[in-house]
């Protein structure tokens, strides 16, 4: 068995068990550039925890390609970036969800990308050609800015007026996404907005707290509103 397929095939046993959050410092064991390939892999995982857990996994590698020399950790986020654009091929699945856990590992990272990250999802007079027109893929930069707003909210509320623009999208992932970063972020622009979602029943998954939750947008809506009280 070749390395790669040795190494993928161990990390994805670690992301893939019960006790996965309190193995992740087995991951230490590999230098960073070896994870790199098979965790790009494991983000199309066929099981939806390993493919969750892959972003937690992309972060601390982030992390440590930083702390070892800031251009390496450069070099995997415009890794990201390149499988977000067109050229790519929509290979875009699970990417900015690792983009947010690096950024969230380390604030040199959130402090340089995390307005590219945002770029993804709107497109004004400023636009610089990022928005992303697959509403599924737009999903995962939803959920990547509320991430990032949990443990570095000033990078995201900078673009909070396209969050609350997003609450009219035609996807109702994307809406209830939306709605849960602006209560995290407790936009109070977006109160009115989020009232007009209460009744919504659009239904979506949630990755949160380390496991995937079923809610509806009025849901999210309503939990947005109530943080702001």
């Amino acid at each position: 068995m070749s390395r790669f397929r040795q190494t993928k095939k161990s990390v994805r046993e670690i992301l893939a068990s019960r006790e996965w959050e309190s193995r992740l410092e087995e991951l230490n064991q590999w230098a960073p550039g070896q994870l790199v390939g098979p965790l790009f892999s494991l983000r199309l995982d066929k099981d939806q925890d390993v493919r969750w857990r892959t972003a937690r996994a992309f972060g601390l590698v982030a992390k440590r390609m930083a702390d070892a020399g800031m251009e390496k950790a450069r070099v995997l986020m415009r890794t990201f970036m390149w499988y977000m654009n067109e050229e790519s091929g929509n290979l875009g699945w699970g990417v900015p969800e690792a983009m947010a856990e690096a950024m969230v590992q380390d604030e040199r990272l959130a402090d340089e990308f995390a307005s590219i990250l945002a770029s993804y999802i709107f497109c004004d007079d400023e636009c610089d050609g990022n928005y992303l027109d697959h509403p599924e893929l737009r999903r995962g930069v939803f959920w990547a800015l509320g991430r990032l707003s949990q443990e570095r909210p000033k990078y995201v509320r900078p673009h909070a007026r396209f969050l609350v623009a997003a609450l009219s999208d035609a996807d109702a992932s994307n809406r209830g996404l939306a709605a849960w970063t602006l209560g995290i972020l407790q936009y109070e622009e977006a109160r009115e907005a989020l009232g007009m979602l209460t009744e919504d029943a659009g239904q979506l998954q949630l990755f949160r707290n380390g496991q995937v939750e079923d809610c509806t947008v009025g849901g999210l809506a309503f939990e947005a509103m109530q943080r702001m009280e």
